[in-house]
This record gives structure tokens, sequence and C-alpha cells, in this order.
């Protein structure tokens, strides 16, 4: 509500102090828009480091904005060491997150994001990131099931 001004002042501080309240208690959503208002300077001191902290916990639950916004952060090494691999990782797996919650921009921009970093990878290491993809998936999905 904050972020937004929907039925309050618009106030970053406000969004961002509450995004943390929930992200601090594993809420997905959360820590997404924690690592976001980090990453953008808003409500928050501009950090990539805490960036990336917030956006990997986020994605490490599956969420495909901060697996997307994480690729962008090893792409360009901001806020972690700078990674082809790592950032084809990401994409990757933010391309078919958006895949299953029918976000089509989303997902073909990730497909972009994915190929265009894949062309500065050799096969091999094509390769090897898309065997950590597959792994992660089938891990993800026993969690899921689990729960």
């Amino acid at each position: 509500m904050y972020e937004f001004g929907n039925g309050v002042p618009e106030d970053d501080v406000q969004a961002a102090a509450w995004y943390r309240k929930a992200a601090e208690q594993g809420n997905v959503n959360g820590q997404w828009a924690l690592g976001a208002m980090y990453e953008n300077g808003r409500g928050v001191p501009q950090e990539d480091a805490q960036a990336a902290a917030w956006y990997r916990k986020a994605a490490e639950q599956g969420d495909a904005g901060a697996q997307q916004g994480l690729g962008v952060l090893y792409e360009f090494g901001h806020g972690v060491p700078q990674s082809y691999a790592e950032a084809y990782f990401w994409y990757s797996l933010a391309a078919s997150g958006f895949r299953l919650v029918n976000l089509r921009d989303e997902a073909a921009l990730c497909r972009e994001q994915r190929d265009n970093v894949a062309a500065l990878l050799t096969a091999a290491e094509r390769s090897n990131v898309r065997k950590r993809v597959q792994k992660w998936a089938e891990d993800h999905l026993a969690k899921t099931k689990v729960q």
C-alpha cells in the first residue's frame, strides 16, 4: 500500500519497513520486493549486495521475479561476482517460473536475457548449467510435494 500510495500516502521508507517485516518472516513476496528496493535505492540506500541477498532468499523459494533479478546482478557483477554462468542459471529458472504463472512477456524477456548470456558461454558451460537447472527443478518440485 505504501509503495504505490494505495489508501495511504506513498512512502517508500514505510514500504521498505513493511516489506522487511514480511521478508524476515520468510515471505517470498516481501523478500523479492525488499531486494528490488535495495537494487533501486527506494526507501533504503541503494545496495546491490543487499539486493542480491534478498533476491536469493526469494529465488531459492522459486520466485521467478527474484530469479530474474539475481540473473541481472550476476550478469553485470552488481553486488555479486560477475558470472555469465550464474546469470544463465537464474535466467533459465526465471523463464520457466514465469511460464508456470502465465506471464508470457516476462518469460520472453527472461529467455532473451538467458540467450544473450548463453552466447558468452562455451557449450560445456551451457551444458553444466542446464544440468544444474534440471537438478534444481527436480529438488524444488520434491520440496513442494512434501509441503
